[in-house]
């Protein structure tokens, strides 16, 4: 329960964002693909540039990288492994001012669980996590949409609580 016994000031993960860039379409975007279907279990899905960058030679709408999106215990799951891999350690500063937060883990191999494949090499990932209250969902929904006031947004400082002590998070 919440702090007062109300379900809906009850801050829950929404959902679980996992994205692997590469940078460039081929191999070495089929092995990213692959490495994310074995960590999640799910399909992943192909994110493309949104602009041109000569430097690195994309253009806008070339295939750079997949991502994941998880909700419910599977998200949840996700995360304390992750979260695992990473030393439960996440910065203040990667909490935002709606108390969601990111955090990278530097090489697949430190996730629990998964082995070493030398087909695809050494990678890193991006978890994103969204929190929310319940009820959040009249912001997004597409008929009669509606606002949510400022007592019922997830403020940072609760989204760091709420990862310090569902996650045993330590934040830095």
């Amino acid at each position: 329960m919440s702090e007062n016994g109300n379900k809906m000031r009850e801050i829950r993960v929404e959902k679980v964002t996992v994205n692997l860039g590469v940078g460039q379409s081929g191999q070495p975007l089929e092995n990213a693909r692959e490495l994310l279907k074995v960590l999640t279990g799910r399909k992943p899905v192909t994110t493309f540039s949104r602009m041109r960058n000569p430097v690195f030679r994309i253009k806008k709408g070339d295939p750079i990288g997949v991502k994941v999106t998880m909700r419910g215990k599977l998200a949840e799951e996700f995360l304390r492994k992750a979260l695992e891999a990473a030393d439960n350690k996440v910065s203040r500063r990667s909490f935002d001012e709606r108390g969601n937060f990111s955090f990278g883990v530097k090489e697949y191999i430190d996730f629990p669980g998964a082995k070493y494949n030398p087909k695809i090499g050494v990678l890193g990932f991006d978890v994103c996590v969204t929190l929310s209250r319940r009820g959040a969902r009249v912001r997004d929904r597409r008929r009669m949409t509606s606002r949510i006031g400022k007592a019922h947004r997830v403020a940072r400082e609760e989204g760091i609580a709420l990862a310090e002590q569902a996650f045993k998070v330590v934040s830095e």
